[in-house]
C-alpha cells in the first residue's frame, strides 16, 4: 500500500488530470483491477477515492481545497 502521502498525491493528480471525470477513472481502474485479481491495486485506488470523496466534499464533509 501507499504511504498517506502518496495516496492524497495520486488523488489530487487524477482530480487535475480528470476533472469532475475522476470518479470514473477511478472506477475503471478499481475494474482493471479486479479483473486482474489484485486485490492490492483494488484497496489502493479505493482508498485513493476515499481521498477525491475528501477533497471535493463528495463524502458529506467540507471540501478540503
Amino acid at each position: 500500500m501507499l504511504s498517506e502521502w502518496e495516496l492524497w498525491a495520486c488523488a489530487n493528480q487524477v482530480l487535475t488530470t480528470h476533472g469532475d471525470k475522476a470518479p470514473l477513472h477511478v472506477a475503471a481502474r478499481i475494474g482493471a483491477q479486479a479483473l486482474a485479481g489484485d486485490k492490492a491495486g483494488i484497496q489502493t485506488w479505493q482508498a485513493i477515492a476515499r481521498r477525491i470523496a475528501q477533497l471535493t466534499g463528495k463524502d458529506g464533509d467540507t471540501p478540503l481545497q
